[in-house]
């Protein structure tokens, strides 16, 4: 059930953040945070990470990128079944992941591509803009790849005699 509750949690915090946005934004409008760092926008990406895929103009992009986040969000839940005895840690990671899948599922059928208003910068150098989404999917990924590598060596310490 947390994994449910974390993934929900997840989706409702990114429908919700750019709900606000949508609604108190024109499209590309943008306003100052912290100076020098942190602006909040009003961007889509029709595209993947880092728009990959974003200036691709053919119909099957947009059934690529929800094929992919379906298989994502049903690849996760099962992981989650079938790791969730290795450590508690795995819950999270699985959850934050398909949570924000969703969240950037939800984007693509209601507008055809993904709402992203975080825009983090230094100087006139721009990180792509991102959105609650996208932060849980890369701290779902960094959980998992540190708790597996964890694992692993908590494995390899067993093994040695």
């Amino acid at each position: 059930m947390p994994y449910f509750i974390i993934a929900v949690i997840v989706f409702i915090a990114d429908q919700y953040t750019k709900h606000v946005i949508v609604n108190s934004f024109h499209l590309y409008e943008s306003r100052e945070v912290i100076p020098g760092f942190f602006n909040l926008v009003f961007v889509t990406n029709s595209g993947a990470a880092f728009s990959f895929l974003a200036d691709v103009d053919s119909p099957w992009r947009h059934y690529f990128f929800l094929g992919v986040g379906l298989v994502a969000m049903v690849g996760l839940t099962i992981g989650y079944f079938v790791m969730r005895k290795e450590s508690p840690w795995y819950c999270f990671a699985f959850a934050s992941i398909a949570g924000g899948a969703a969240g950037n599922l939800v984007d693509r059928v209601r507008f055809g591509s993904v709402v992203d208003f975080l825009d983090v910068y230094v100087g006139s150098y721009h990180w792509p803009a991102f959105n609650v989404a996208d932060s849980a999917i890369c701290v779902g990924a960094g959980v998992f790849i540190l708790i597996s590598l964890l694992e692993s060596r908590k494995g390899q310490k067993g093994n040695v005699q």
